[in-house]
């Protein structure tokens, strides 16, 4: 329905902002890599110029039309503003997160076969320490925070002017951005104009009720700003033209805690795992993640949540008591959670709002967080299919969800036969498990690949998390002809068991649990947990129920 698309551009994003007079300025909670010159407040004039400058840089480093550049980083948001440079000039910007494991960096480098490579002097050190030479696997490397041997400094490319603006055609490739990776490899997907700027951040961008900027709004992102959510974010914030927005680069409280007290935004999105890592900052505990001592007001609470009226939450599922923590912490008079599902290949397919009220009777069992909303009208369609013979499986049985987007990407890099085996027609295969309800609303159960039979781990997590008050996180471990294992997430890396044991009494039977503090799991740049990866760290194998084949 194009009344519901707004016409924007990746590569001229900022120029047409400015143009059209909005005034949004852009609070950082510290310089940008490629420009600290410019400190942490910007205006869309002033990022206009940035923008074109990079493309400049990328120009004088012998990127053309057509070219792909990959960006692999330290978190912040020069990944969307090189992003813009590189679409400017008619090239393909890849975004891939630093902290990805450097093997699989470097495949995913491989798949691409960049004409440039833009990173840090941290990643290309590791990497050499590692025995792998980032710089070697693309034509030209481009350092963006000083020297590195064999490659370009931004001194070295700076003064160059950028050609015109290329404005692709609307299904040509635009993005690249990887997925989550959590059972492997991440994939490599490929996003169009129409895909991602029309249908997603072009639709986002108008003031829809309860979700949409008011003009006096402060707008807090905390991502991972390699991830593709991260463009659509921008341009439908920016579009929307609120009084400031606020960029998070990093989850840990140091940086980000006290840059929000100062700025108080009234709408934040970030993953559940920042979430989670901030939740005993809004509960007003004593004790911090790790056994810091909490920051802000006399109680121990952060000032920074108390004038929110929405949140969002991405990326992964969020557990209960999280959200009660939250929408607890804020002075609004309603506060709303907005609970999203979907995929990098798809953006956002359901979503869900979620009250105080609604949390108040999550207390007593009566609210289902596995269900995730309806659809979203108009933009996506699902079905449930059964996994062995692919056909329609009627409501309220369980069975792989399907999806009819037209924000779906245009496939995967290196990786042809992958997707076209998730492919049916115009439906997309999810990997995912889960009912559709009686009126046609999505209840998730897990990954496929992370499947239990008889069982939901990600129900099991929610009741864990919500009864035992000193675990940040659970994951629950489907382990073939054993127990399922839970491995849950604590402060300091301890749990009573006696408190467990009431805790888990009436759910089905578990192993004895595995206790890990926060940084001893495995972790994907959103902060997902890598559910292969932590097996191995623990010791398990890593046979499986599911087939693995959907992921």
């Amino acid at each position: 329905m194009a009344l519901f698309t707004k016409p924007i551009e990746l590569g001229t994003l900022f120029d047409d902002l400015a143009a059209r007079g909005h005034a949004t300025t852009v609070h950082l909670s510290r310089p940008l890599d490629i420009a600290p010159e410019l400190g942490t407040a910007l205006d869309l004039p002033g990022l206009a110029r940035l923008v074109s400058e990079a493309a400049g840089w990328l120009a004088a480093a012998g990127v053309r039309r057509g070219d792909r550049v990959a960006v692999a980083k330290r978190n912040h948001w020069d990944y969307v503003l090189l992003s813009c440079a590189a679409a400017r000039i008619g090239a393909v910007p890849a975004s891939l997160s630093a902290d990805l494991p450097l093997d699989e960096l470097e495949t995913l480098l491989k798949r691409l076969e960049p004409a440039l490579l833009v990173a840090d002097r941290e990643l290309l050190t590791a990497g050499r320490e590692r025995g792998c030479d980032m710089a070697c696997l693309a034509v030209r490397t481009l350092v963006v925070d000083g020297a590195a041997e064999g490659a370009l400094t931004v001194d070295d490319v700076r003064g160059h002017a950028a050609p015109p603006p290329y404005r692709p055609l609307p299904d040509e490739p635009l993005a690249i951005m990887h997925t989550s990776g959590t059972t492997g490899v991440p994939k490599l997907v490929v996003h169009s104009t129409h895909t991602i700027m029309r249908r997603l951040a072009g639709f986002e961008a108008h003031r829809w009720p309860v979700l949409g900027s008011r003009p006096g709004d402060v707008v807090a992102g905390a991502l991972s700003f390699a991830h593709g959510r991260a463009l659509a974010w921008t341009a439908s914030v920016l579009w929307q033209d609120p009084a400031r927005l606020l960029v998070v680069s990093a989850a840990d409280w140091d940086e980000a805690g006290p840059f929000l007290d100062r700025h108080r935004p009234t709408t934040l999105e970030a993953p559940p795992a920042t979430y989670v890592r901030w939740r005993h900052r809004a509960e007003g505990k004593p004790e911090g993640k790790a056994g810091e001592r909490a920051e802000g007001r006399a109680e121990g609470r952060s000032a920074a949540f108390e004038r929110i009226r929405l949140y969002i939450s991405t990326f992964d599922a969020v557990h209960p008591h999280t959200v009660r923590a939250f929408l607890g912490a804020t002075r609004h008079r309603r506060p709303v959670w907005l609970q999203g599902w979907g995929q990098s290949e798809t953006g956002p397919l359901t979503f869900r709002f979620l009250t105080r009220r609604a949390m108040t009777g999550a207390l007593g069992g009566r609210l289902d967080m596995r269900h995730l909303g309806r659809p979203v009208p108009t933009r996506t369609r699902l079905r449930v299919v059964d996994p062995q013979t692919l056909r329609p499986a009627p409501r309220g049985v369980a069975g792989l969800v399907y999806c009819r987007t037209e924000a779906l990407c245009l496939g995967y890099i290196g990786e042809r036969s992958r997707w076209l085996s998730k492919l049916r027609g115009r439906w997309w295969n999810t990997g995912d498990v889960g009912v559709l309800t009686p009126t046609g609303g999505l209840r998730l159960m897990d990954r496929e690949v992370d499947a239990i039979p008889g069982t939901s781990c990600l129900e099991l997590e929610d009741r864990i998390e919500d009864r035992v008050p000193e675990v940040l996180e659970c994951v629950v471990l489907g382990l073939p002809g054993h127990l399922p294992l839970p491995v849950v997430v604590t402060g300091n890396g301890a749990l009573d068991r006696g408190s467990w044991r009431r805790a888990t009494a009436d759910l089905p039977p578990l192993a004895e649990p595995v206790v890990l503090t926060w940084d001893q799991v495995p972790r994907t740049g959103s902060g997902k947990v890598r559910r292969m990866e932590l097996r191995d760290r623990i010791g398990e194998t890593r046979e499986i129920h599911g087939t693995g084949r959907w992921t």
